[in-house]
């Protein structure tokens, strides 16, 4: 069983602000999520900490950051439509060990290049 946590004080996601194009909003989500994953890798000495996973729902995607897998923390990242995966806090550290080797093997497979 996972903790979900917010970011870190002082690391806060980006307000869509009406009217901005949605690049600008799209570029400073990517910017937050780094520094996300920087504070994690440099916090923690798990392996996969830094990692993102994400987990479809709705029309979009649940996304959060490992921090650690012994005992699962995972930091919920709140951009785009702001989802939140139900079953979140079931996961285990061979859950989202698994679903890292998936995703992984997905892009390995969609990344080769077709003649």
């Amino acid at each position: 069983m996972g903790t979900i946590y917010q970011p870190p004080v002082g690391i806060d996601p980006p307000e869509f602000i009406s009217g901005e194009p949605y690049e600008t909003y799209n570029k400073r989500c990517e910017e937050f999520v780094g520094r996300v994953k920087e504070f994690c890798k440099t916090t923690s000495r798990c392996p996969e900490a830094g990692q993102e996973v994400d987990f479809p729902v709705g029309d979009g995607c649940a996304r959060y950051i490992i921090h650690s897998l012994k005992p699962v923390k995972l930091i919920h990242l709140a951009v785009g439509d702001n989802w939140h995966y139900e079953y979140i806090h079931r996961l285990t550290a061979a859950d989202l060990r698994k679903h890292i080797r998936n995703e992984e093997g997905l892009m390995k497979l969609f990344s080769r290049k077709t003649a």
